[in-house]
């Protein structure tokens, strides 16, 4: 499969269930607007895309406080399917109607993959609540829009490893999405898109392809800079306030040294 042949099916899927999506986005946009969508593609090819998925010891590992989980930008030294899946998300039709949907007119899909590209979690593996950053590699664009497709055949919510989103903060329940088997979901990124994903407690992959889409202008007229900024889950209390301290300090670098002491290597570089 190609990404032409990829981003036709998810277009035509997307296109049958347009405006019950942007209903779901804009019920929800007051806050964190979000929608998704079961069933993208034939299964087969979502299995497909998962047995595609490279063993951990090539991907990176990233280990903190923060976040538990390996990721992967660098699609040429995968599985070429992957990329296809990556990339179809980036066809403009795609971008259009997710556009669409959304509300947002002036979407950039990013071939850099900057923070994108695979992502897959083990067991109690977690990701923090957070942030993202709010722009992109080179901090001209506005991060607007966070697209994830679940590819982990039999997962249920059981498992762990599901997306939380916070829209009244971290002192009221969150919203649990389940990382379900041929799931998009599109969630608004802002500087209140507070988002985590729950650990996960199976010994089982959870494997995700990640685009973000971005924007010369913010999605809201309140939005500032800011780079990735953790919270600590509730009643954690100590984490919390060292990933406050840990997300000033590198919040004050930034705004010294626009693009940070150290480069990141989140991104794909094409040979």
């Amino acid at each position: 499969m190609t990404r032409e042949d990829l981003s036709a099916l998810i277009v035509e899927k997307i296109e049958k269930e347009k405006k019950s999506l942007s209903e779901s986005f804009h019920k929800s946009s007051n806050k964190i607007g979000f929608f998704f969508l079961d069933d993208l593609l034939p299964s087969h090819i979502v299995d497909e895309i998962y047995s595609s998925f490279p063993n951990s010891e090539i991907m990176k590992l990233k280990k903190s406080i923060r976040e538990f989980k390996y990721v992967s930008a660098q699609m040429d030294e995968l599985n070429p399917l992957l990329e296809e899946i990556i990339f179809a998300f980036q066809d403009e039709r795609v971008v259009k109607l997710i556009g669409e949907i959304c509300g947002v007119n002036d979407l950039h899909p990013d071939e850099k993959l900057y923070a994108g590209g695979i992502s897959m979690m083990g067991k109690n593996h977690f990701l923090n609540p957070h942030l993202d950053n709010s722009h992109d590699k080179d901090r001209s664009r506005w991060r607007i829009l966070n697209v994830l497709f679940y590819v982990s055949p039999d997962w249920t919510i059981e498992n762990g490893g599901n997306l939380e989103l916070w829209p009244d903060g971290l002192n009221n329940s969150q919203i649990t999405i389940e990382s379900k088997f041929n799931r998009l979901v599109v969630m608004a990124t802002h500087n209140n898109s507070l988002h985590s994903v729950s650990k996960v407690v199976v010994d089982k992959s959870r494997c995700c392809v990640s685009n973000y889409y971005f924007s010369d202008n913010p999605l809201l007229p309140s939005d500032t800079y800011h780079v990735t900024s953790f919270r600590a889950r509730p009643n954690n209390k100590l984490t919390d306030v060292f990933l406050r301290l840990d997300t000033m300090i590198r919040g004050g670098i930034r705004k010294i040294v626009k693009k940070g002491l150290i480069k990141n290597p989140h991104y794909y570089k094409k040979k």
